[in-house]
C-alpha cells in the first residue's frame, strides 16, 4: 500500500496548504522590517510596495498549483470520472484503483482476472491505473492504493477497502452486502470457487493399538528401544523418543525447574531405563532426509561400539537439549526439526511452522506478510503460500488444499486433532489418497485461505496459549 505522502498517484491532493501562503507572507514582512531597520523610515514606503508584490505573487502561485492539481469534486472533471463508475447492464461492480507498479496492486491483478472470468455476466470488474489517470484518483478521494470500491447494481457505493484484498474476502463481502453472484451461474461452477468438500469424521478403521504403545505427543508407534517415560502423579507419560520429549518440554506451562529429573530413557543396548540426565546420546542423521536420530546409552563403551557400526556423534544431555531446542515454531514456539517443518519467510528472515497450519499462524503472531513453503504430505511436492494483509495473496499450485485434522471429544464435539494431524496437499485427490492410507485419520478438507482466516481470528491471548499442553499428564 502506498500513502499519499509516499505516492502522488494514490489520489488527488487538496491544493496548496494555507501554511505555504502564511509562510511566504511572513517572510516578506520579516524582510521589510529588517531592511527598514537598516535603512531608515525614508525607504519604508518603497519596501511596503515590494512586500505587497511578493504577497500577490504567492497568491498567484497557489492558484496555479491548485489549478494544475485538478478541480475539486463537483466540477466537470469529477463528474466525468463519476460517470465511469456507473455499472453496465445493471450489474454490481467492483472497481480497483491502483497502479501497475506498486506491489500490492500487482498482487491484485490475477485476482481481478479470475473474478472477471468466473463471474462474467454477473459482476463487472474494472481497474483504473491512477498513475496514468490521476484525475480518477482525485475524484474518488483515495488515501491509499490499491483501493477496491463495491458498487451495487444501481451504481451506489456500498463499501470500500484499502490495500490488498483476497478473492475469498471479496466474495465474502459481496455476500455480506446481500449481492448474489450465483444467479445465472453455470450448472457446474469451477472447483476453485466451490472449494474442497471432502471430509471423514468417523475413522475407516478403529485404532486398536494398546494405549501404552502410542506416543503421547505424536500418536505414533513407540519403538521399545527409544521409549522415553516421564514420571507423573497420574502415571508414566510414554513418548516414542527423545525428540517428542523435547517437543513436550518446549510447550509445558508448568514450572520446569528440575523437570528433567522426572524423565527416563531406554538404553539402546540392553533395553533398561536410564535417567535422562545420566545418559550418553549417539546423535546421527537419516541418510535420505537428514532428519536427526537419537540413541541413548548408559555405558560409554556400548555407545562407542554403536557409533563404529552406524556413525554419529556422542553428546551429553546438556548438549542434546541445546541442539533439540535450537529450532522453534514461529507460531507456537514448539521445538521442531526443520526436516519435519514448513519453511516460513517473514521480513526476509526464516523461521518454521511445526505444521502447515501453525506456519500460517506466523502471519497472525507477527502481524506481517509471510511466505510459506510446505511439502504435500503424500508426494512431497512443494506448496507455496504468500499472504498479504492477513489474506492469501498467491497460492501455487492453485489447486492446493488443507486438511484440518479433527477428533471427537468426550462431549461429542469435534476439536482440532493437533499439529501432527494437519497438512497441505497439491489437490483434493492427493488428500483423499493420503486419508485412505491412514484409516484412523478424521477431519475435513478446507481451503488454505480458510486455514489462514482461522488463525487470523485468534486473539493475542489465544496465540500465546496455542499448542500449550499444560501440566504433564497421560491421556
Amino acid at each position: 500500500m502506498l500513502t499519499l505522502a509516499q505516492c502522488p498517484c494514490s489520489g488527488g491532493g487538496q491544493g496548496a496548504s494555507p501554511l505555504l501562503f502564511f509562510g511566504l507572507v511572513a517572510c516578506a514582512v520579516w524582510l521589510v522590517l529588517r531592511i527598514g531597520r537598516k535603512d531608515g523610515v525614508s525607504r519604508m514606503s518603497k519596501i511596503w510596495k515590494i512586500a505587497i508584490v511578493v504577497a500577490l505573487a504567492a497568491v498567484v502561485a497557489i492558484v496555479i498549483i491548485n489549478k494544475q492539481r485538478g478541480s475539486p469534486p463537483g466540477t466537470d472533471s469529477a463528474k466525468g470520472a463519476a460517470q465511469v463508475s456507473q455499472p453496465a447492464a445493471g450489474l454490481p461492480r467492483l472497481l480497483d484503483l491502483g497502479s501497475v507498479s506498486c506491489i500490492p496492486c500487482k498482487m491484485m491483478a490475477p485476482i481481478l482476472e479470475e473474478l472477471k472470468k468466473e463471474y462474467e455476466g454477473r459482476l463487472q470488474v474494472e481497474f483504473i491505473d491512477v498513475m496514468a489517470n490521476p484525475d480518477a484518483g482525485r475524484s474518488y478521494h483515495l488515501s491509499l492504493i490499491p483501493t477496491q470500491i463495491f458498487f451495487d447494481a444501481s451504481g451506489k457505493e456500498r463499501f470500500r477497502h484499502e490495500g490488498f484484498f483476497s478473492k475469498e474476502d471479496i466474495l465474502a463481502k459481496w455476500k455480506e452486502l446481500g449481492v448474489d453472484l450465483s444467479a445465472g451461474a453455470p450448472a457446474q461452477a469451477p472447483q476453485a470457487s466451490a472449494g474442497p468438500t471432502f471430509s471423514r469424521l468417523e475413522p475407516a478403521k478403529a485404532d486398536d493399538r494398546p494405549r501404552d504403545a502410542i506416543c503421547y505427543m505424536c500418536d505414533g508407534d513407540i519403538n521399545p528401544k527409544t521409549l522415553v517415560a516421564v514420571k507423573s502423579a497420574k502415571g508414566d507419560v510414554r513418548l516414542c523418543g527423545p525428540h517428542c520429549y523435547f517437543i513436550m518440554y518446549s510447550c509445558l506451562t508448568e514450572d520446569k525447574t528440575d523437570f528433567e529429573k522426572k524423565v527416563f530413557v531406554t538404553d539402546w543396548a540392553d533395553g533398561k531405563m536410564v535417567p535422562l540426565t545420566e545418559a550418553l546420546f549417539l546423535y546421527g542423521a537419516e541418510e535420505k532426509t537428514g532428519r536427526p536420530t537419537i540413541k541413548a546409552f548408559a555405558d560409554r563403551d556400548a555407545a562407542l561400539k554403536e557409533r563404529t557400526a552406524s556413525g554419529g556423534t556422542l553428546v551429553g544431555f546438556d548438549a542434546l537439549q541445546t541442539q533439540e531446542l535450537a529450532c522453534r515454531c514461529g507460531f507456537c514456539d514448539r521445538a521442531v526439526y526443520p526436516q519435519d517443518a514448513a519453511s516460513v519467510r517473514v521480513d526476509g528472515l526464516s523461521t518454521w511452522g511445526c505444521c502447515s497450519h501453525c506456519a500460517l499462524g506466523v502471519a497472525a503472531r507477527t502481524g506481517k506478510d509471510i511466505e510459506v513453503h510446505q511439502p504435500d504430505r503424500l508426494t512431497g511436492e512443494m506448496i507455496v503460500v504468500k499472504t498479504a494483509s492477513g489474506s492469501v495473496a498467491s497460492l501455487e499450485p492453485k489447486t492446493a488444499v488443507a486438511w484440518f485434522g479433527l477428533r471427537k471429544a468426550p462431549d461429542g464435539k469435534f476439536v482440532s486433532a493437533g499439529c501432527f494431524h494437519q497438512g497441505f496437499f497439491v489437490n483434493e485427490d492427493n488428500l483423499k489418497k493420503w486419508v485412505e492410507q491412514n484409516p484412523t485419520k478424521t477431519g475435513k478438507a478446507i481451503t488454505i485461505a480458510q486455514a489462514l482466516a482461522d488463525k487470523m481470528k485468534l486473539t493475542p491471548q489465544q496465540i500465546q496459549k496455542a499448542c500449550k499442553i499444560g501440566e504433564c499428564a497421560p491421556k
